[in-house]
């Protein structure tokens, strides 16, 4: 698929989102990076604010499978992955499959589940495949995960460990509505009738099979070497000072540079240019960084890759014909 196309059919899913989500263009076109660049995300805020609404409103905007799995405490991996249970009547064993057998899997409230059960996502969500007895099966293409989760209500939940959180390329917010846009939403939804939301009568204008083309075709998108020496220097800057303990990892530096091409992609270009660098570069490593002692765990983190992307030189023309 052309670049053109690309943009062409993100903007369709764009303008269909935003008959039901108000506002957040910034954020619906971050998952669709992550989505074609064949990341997963992670959306993190308080109650109420519209995660699980937007994404069942990119699943409904995409003719393709969707699923969601509501975490609790009691849930277990085989709820998720699926398992083989013996038929009597056919003297076998029939596998049934779990909720993760789809394309687009919202992962609702994921801090509620036990680590084991977090665990069960890692394998599918890095490997896209799932072991059941010891048989491997591959998931569908494309396989994209949308988790949630809130930063109150901390009693009974479960941290997410660093090393989930890394295999998420991104990690959201979508904050409160101004109060033109509150307004909005007030007049949208103020019908308490199903049939007048607005979510219900969502169509989809993309099909499976042009996510996936448009997948290969972010391939397309040309990296200068200098934009990738741009990348090692921010994520190697986050390795250093005395405010982080750990920093981004090599898989970050791959997911800043695949997020790179489907965000200029996108945006109908065929070059990644360092601004596509600093839009992605706090929703993709922020998470990623374990702070010191005595540091705020998300705004800090936010504020460091700020400080990070001031002090790290970005390649100019007059920089390239040196």
């Amino acid at each position: 698929m052309k670049i053109r196309e690309i943009c062409a059919n993100g903007n369709k899913i764009a303008a269909n989102t935003s008959k039901v989500i108000v506002g957040k263009e910034q954020t619906v076109r971050l998952l669709l990076t992550a989505l074609l660049a064949g990341g997963n995300v992670l959306l993190e805020d308080i109650p109420g604010t519209g995660k699980t609404k937007l994404a069942k409103t990119l699943a409904r905007s995409v003719d393709a499978d969707y699923a969601r799995i509501q975490f609790t405490p009691d849930l277990l991996p085989s709820d998720i992955t699926g398992l083989n249970i013996y038929n009597r009547k056919e003297s076998e064993f029939v596998m049934r499959k779990g909720p993760v057998f789809t394309n687009i899997l919202l992962a609702d409230e994921i801090n509620r589940a036990t680590p084991r059960t977090q665990a069960g996502l890692l394998e599918c969500m890095e490997e896209r495949q799932v072991t059941i007895d010891g048989v491997r099966h591959e998931l569908a293409r494309p396989f994209f995960v949308i988790a949630t989760q809130n930063p109150v209500e901390t009693t009974g939940t479960y941290p997410l460990p660093e090393a989930q959180l890394d295999r998420f390329m991104m990690k959201l917010s979508l904050g409160l509505p101004e109060r033109e846009e509150e307004l909005m939403i007030l007049e949208r939804f103020m019908d308490i009738d199903e049939q007048k939301d607005p979510l219900g009568a969502l169509e989809a204008v993309v099909k499976r099979e042009d996510i996936l083309e448009m997948q290969k075709g972010c391939d397309q998108v040309f990296v200068h070497p200098l934009i990738r020496e741009y990348i090692a220097d921010i994520v190697a800057a986050t390795r250093k000072g005395e405010e982080a303990v750990v920093g981004a990892s090599p898989r970050a530096s791959l997911a800043l540079l695949r997020g790179a091409k489907a965000w200029a992609a996108l945006q109908g270009r065929e070059y990644c240019i360092p601004d596509d660098i600093k839009s992605l570069a706090v929703p993709v490593l922020a998470h990623r960084v374990i702070l010191a002692y005595g540091y705020r765990k998300g705004s800090d983190a936010r504020e460091l890759i700020n400080n990070i992307l001031k002090s790290v030189q970005a390649p100019t023309e007059d920089v390239g014909k040196q």
